[in-house]
């Protein structure tokens, strides 16, 4: 039997974290709509091929960088020496996303076993799950509810991964996907240019609208993070879904102060704020922490804080690539249906022991266990001669009174997206920057709506 897993970088280029709803077609820009950019961050394959008689073969097609390298090995060796498990690393989500979608588009006959959707688990990004419901191109995890793994997930996890056949989240749904890691939005900034010219620390998002800071911040390019951000600064939640109603000031005061925070943002672009604020261009930084935390731990005086009134919540999921809905008999070498090992591999990726790495820092993010668990504060003797970088993160994890505020990126409806798009429309042209990146990411959500139509 074979079971497979790709996974996608959720930080390199544009983020599919960026989409967040069913009706826009993603890429992982974290902006991951009709005209408007979607808003919207491991891909891997199991399916079982008899070989040989109790012999199984596996394919792991991941995502770069999000899970760590000993996995698959210790995999095998819990398992049995009989099992064969083969790891294929993908550079982006937007690559994992993109090759499950293609083999839909193809005429009917075998795929190659190099595909992503011959693959029996992969990685996607949480941004990614209403599009891949609605476009077919994952299954349900058959009978999920019934094993360790899902049980012992916390109450919110169980919530958020239950979803009908739109995407949204449904507690009569089904489940559609496994957490492997998870994440928030962090601010960065550099310590030394603060002291230098007496500014105050980074506490939250209000301070990002600070006269001082105009020109000096680089932020990832998505919709529903920029707009969040200004969501949230004014008291609401990510996820509001009538602007006059839900928002003090209504959608003029929004318009307000997106428009504000657009002239002090010089960079809108999530494939190049870390570059602008690791050369000095920007002093600040705001992103996803995936991307974030690798690049500050290399860098010297960078302080990385998850702001107090919260922040919106990334995670990698695991999925299964609906390769039995393909008209062909057999898929790169093995038999359709899902693998029985499916199950043991997201067990597996959530025992315990696998949380060290994150906990470590080797990893960026957080266990599935983290959300809903007390911090947790690694040992002195794990820690000691160490570089110990300046953040409001415990093991990855934000602190509980800010993590209670901390939300996931939930599907918006038809009109609020309409309202978004007439928000972005409504900043003046002047705003050269924003609106260049904004006329970018259309370009490219215009590709892909053709390309996955």
């Amino acid at each position: 039997m074979a079971l497979a897993s790709s996974l996608c970088s959720s930080y390199v280029g544009f983020n599919a974290r960026f989409f967040s709803n069913s009706n826009f077609d993603p890429n992982r820009f974290k902006c991951k709509s009709s005209n408007f950019p979607p808003l919207l961050h491991d891909d891997a394959k199991a399916k079982l091929l008899p070989l040989t008689p109790n012999k199984l073969k596996n394919t792991n097609s991941s995502l770069l960088g999000s899970i760590p390298p000993s996995w698959p090995k210790e995999f095998v060796v819990s398992q049995s020496r009989r099992l064969k498990f083969q790891t294929k690393f993908r550079p982006t989500l937007e690559d994992i996303f993109s090759n499950l979608c293609m083999p839909f588009t193809k005429p009917k006959g075998n795929i190659g076993p190099a595909s992503t959707v011959a693959a029996d688990i992969v990685t996607l990004g949480d941004s990614w799950l209403p599009l891949a419901i609605t476009k077919a191109i994952i299954e349900p995890i058959t009978a999920a509810e019934h094993q360790d793994w899902f049980k012992e997930l916390g109450h919110k996890w169980k919530v958020y991964l239950r979803r009908n056949l739109n995407g949204d989240i449904d507690p009569q749904g089904q489940i559609w996907a496994a957490p492997y890691r998870w994440g928030t939005i962090v601010i960065a900034y550099k310590k030394t240019k603060f002291q230098k010219h007496n500014l105050p620390p980074i506490q939250d998002w209000a301070d990002l609208w600070r006269p001082e800071l105009a020109g000096r911040i680089a932020m990832v390019n998505s919709p529903r993070e920029v707009i969040g951000a200004v969501l949230k600064y004014m008291g609401a939640s990510y996820n509001t879904t009538d602007l006059d109603l839900q928002v003090a000031g209504g959608s003029d005061a929004v318009q307000q102060n997106l428009t504000l925070l657009a002239r002090q943002v010089r960079l809108f672009d999530s494939m190049n704020y870390l570059r602008a604020f690791s050369v000095g261009d920007v002093w600040v930084a705001v992103g996803w922490s995936s991307d974030v935390l690798p690049v500050v731990k290399r860098m010297s005086n960078v302080a990385v804080i998850v702001p107090k009134s919260g922040a919106s919540l990334w995670a990698d999921l695991w999925v299964i690539p609906a390769a039995s809905r393909l008209e062909t008999n057999r898929i790169g070498g093995r038999v359709r249906g899902p693998s029985p090992v499916i199950h043991q591999w997201v067990e597996f990726c959530l025992q315990a022991a696998r949380a060290l790495p994150f906990k470590q820092g080797v990893i960026p993010g957080a266990s599935p266990s983290a959300m809903e668990s007390v911090p947790f504060k690694l040992p002195e003797e794990l820690t000691k001669d160490k570089p110990k970088l300046d953040t409001n993160l415990v093991a990855g994890v934000p602190p509980p009174e800010i993590l209670e505020r901390c939300e996931f990126l939930e599907p918006l409806p038809d009109r609020t997206l309409e309202d978004y798009q007439r928000l972005i429309d409504n900043i003046p042209k002047s705003e050269v920057s924003f609106m260049r990146i904004i006329e970018h990411i259309s370009s490219v959500i215009r590709t892909l709506r053709l390309k996955f139509s």
